[in-house]
């Protein structure tokens, strides 16, 4: 066999053998499964985070609408008060 023929032979086995050390399943989980986890879990309290801040802004834009409406009472009544003395 000549040189080049052994080379190209080693070089095929030894491919072949990181290829097939590459494919070995691993007993548990990889460091991106983990991190994927990790970000699921961010983005679940991402969303608990969102829906609690919308609760909120809804309750406070209800309470300012209650303010807004019994100010606007109170003027009107002063207002139709004050054109009733006239």
């Amino acid at each position: 066999m000549s040189f080049y023929k052994k080379s190209c032979l080693m070089v095929t086995a030894i491919l072949l053998g990181f290829s097939l050390a590459g494919c070995e399943k691993k007993a548990g989980e990889g460091p991106a499964e983990r991190a994927g986890k990790e970000v699921d879990k961010a983005m679940e309290k991402a969303g608990q985070a969102m829906d609690k801040a919308t609760d909120a802004v809804k309750e406070a834009a209800k309470d300012a609408a209650k303010k807004v409406e019994s100010v606007a009472r109170d003027v009107s009544d002063k207002g139709t008060t004050a054109t009733k003395d006239k």
